[in-house]
């Protein structure tokens, strides 16, 4: 066993006073990260920047002592962006529309601690790579389609006069935003814009340390002031282009959430859904990316997490806050800050705690054009062409896949989006031989001899029977040598190929040796390592 794993770090009271000082650190800086983006997510999402930080606050001093994750950050995430402004406009709009979608939360919130009760953490496993990856880049190309208004200092409105959400919409009118750009919002906008991109390019360990998101603060902050955008006002002499708090921690801190939404009951059980089934997909893939960066290699418990997660927006969402997930970025920076242990993310939440405190006194410096900068970043990465370019290389039915779900995803929603994929993945695995009886079971048999398990997968291995697949390869003990045949199997595809060898390397880990047999006779669909395998 290694010296990492001999150390692992202690929990509790203990673990704070062995690893106060690199838990500490790593909270601030996650902190630096944590705050410009929350207040974007909150802003992108029709809320009050300042109710982002409510979330990143209670995802810190709350849910990090109930998490099943130790280096996870939880607050708001980029990728609910697109469902949380949609329920606001839903519920119809304004003060309404957030406290109904509040409502929303709450239960969502209930919803994902069931979850987590009824031992459904292992709910990531279900839907195909190809598909999240497709539901993420729509996401990420929504992001984009409604920031760079923001970034020219535009907000689209419909006909009604309501904000505009539909992402096919806000693609469409952005020419008319470039057309007819506000100066003053554009210089500070471009500037954010090329620090978010040049930032990360500089070849430094000083620079690495140094969030992009706090440098674009430092520069917009005085850069705005300059340019006066404080002159450009609402109809309330509110500054339009600049973060208004005007409000204390004494007056955010209270009851916001309103249930009226259960008397539009198609569109609160729609949120719902979309809340508690994206939240915790999002949530779970993280915590299983987060568990591979480690340094310790703990496993994470996922049913755990779900509860913390889903108690977690439960009090967002009576406080007003947007809905919480274990962060990616956040999470993936607090690991290579050196945090050890949950007190970093607790660390993170008590100094956004901190700033709410101070809240009032920021108020009217922020320009909302460089947190739209962030967010074009954010959006960028989760669609960047390098995820086109790698889905084609896993093979050509995953590009359909990828993109059959962003489309439905701009065209619709999330939910109807992700449901196309899993669809026309079905559809592919039938024309590639897969019996239909085998769609959500495979018949598994395990036999024991000495130190050796031996694994034998009938008909089928596919993304929506490797959850049987899993528990049965989980059942066995750890350190054994395990042998997995594959040759009675007429198809395996590429989420199945990618989940074993994830379970190989988890298994390796823990002292155990793993082999992959019986695919002699598949032909791959691609040359990609993790390809599906087709059996002649």
């Amino acid at each position: 066993m290694s010296t990492k794993q001999n150390s692992i770090p202690k929990d509790g009271l203990a673990g704070l006073k062995e690893n106060f000082s690199s838990d500490a650190l790593s909270g601030f800086l996650v902190f630096l990260l944590a705050l410009p983006l929350s207040m974007g997510i909150a802003q992108a999402s029709d809320f009050e920047p300042i109710y982002g930080l409510v979330t990143a606050m209670i995802g810190g001093l709350v849910v990090a002592f109930l998490a099943g994750s130790p280096l996870t950050i939880k607050g708001p995430a980029a990728g609910l962006i697109v469902i949380v402004a949609g329920a606001v406009t839903d519920f119809g709009g304004g003060e309404q529309g957030w406290k109904y979608t509040l409502g929303a939360i709450v239960v969502a919130g209930l919803v994902q601690v069931l979850f987590g009760v009824f031992k459904f953490g292992k709910l990531s496993d279900f839907f195909p790579l190809s598909a999240v990856h497709g539901m993420l880049a729509a996401i990420g190309i929504i992001i984009i389609s409604k920031q760079v208004h923001g970034l020219l200092g535009q907000s689209p409105m419909t006909e009604a006069g309501k904000p505009m959400v539909e992402p096919l919409e806000l693609i469409g009118k952005i020419p008319n935003s470039l057309m007819h750009p506000n100066s003053q919002a554009l210089i500070v906008g471009l500037i954010s814009l090329l620090i978010v991109f040049g930032w990360p390019m500089i070849k430094s360990k000083i620079t690495k340390k140094i969030p992009a998101p706090l440098i674009v603060l430092l520069v917009a902050i005085p850069l705005s002031h300059y340019l006066n955008l404080a002159a450009v006002v609402d109809d309330k002499g509110v500054p339009k282009l600049l973060v208004h708090f005007g409000k204390g921690l004494t007056e955010i801190l209270g009851v916001k959430v309103d249930f009226g939404g259960f008397s539009q009951v198609g569109i609160f059980v729609k949120y719902v859904i979309m809340f508690a089934l994206v939240g915790s997909l999002e949530a779970l893939l993280t915590v299983k990316a987060i568990d591979l960066l480690d340094p310790f290699k703990r496993k994470s418990n996922y049913n755990k997490d779900l509860i913390a997660v889903g108690i977690g927006n439960m009090l967002a969402g009576v406080l007003g806050g947007l809905p919480m997930i274990s962060e990616v970025a956040r999470s993936s920076s607090n690991v290579s800050n050196g945090a050890k242990t949950r007190w970093a993310n607790f660390f993170h939440g008590f100094f956004i705690l901190l700033f709410l405190m101070l809240a009032v006194s920021f108020s009217d410096l922020i320009p909302k054009p460089a947190l739209s900068a962030m967010l074009i970043g954010v959006g960028f990465k989760l669609a960047h062409p390098r995820e086109f370019i790698h889905t084609f290389h896993i093979g050509k039915e995953q590009l359909a896949i990828f993109l059959v779900t962003i489309f439905f995803t701009l065209f619709q929603d999330l939910l109807l989006g992700i449901a196309a994929g899993i669809l026309l993945k079905m559809i592919i695995h039938t024309l590639n031989g897969t019996p239909i009886s085998s769609f959500f079971k495979a018949p598994v048999l395990i036999s024991f001899e000495g130190d050796k398990y031996y694994v034998e997968i009938d008909k089928a291995a596919i993304f929506s029977n490797f959850i049987g697949i899993k528990r049965r390869l989980e059942e066995i003990p750890a350190g054994f040598q395990v042998t997995i045949d594959l040759k009675n199997t007429k198809l395996v595809d590429h989420s199945v190929m990618e989940s074993l060898h994830l379970f190989e390397i988890d298994y390796v880990a823990g002292g155990g040796t793993v082999q992959i047999i019986g695919l002699d006779e598949h032909i791959p669909l691609s040359d990609h390592q993790f390809a599906g395998r087709k059996k002649v």
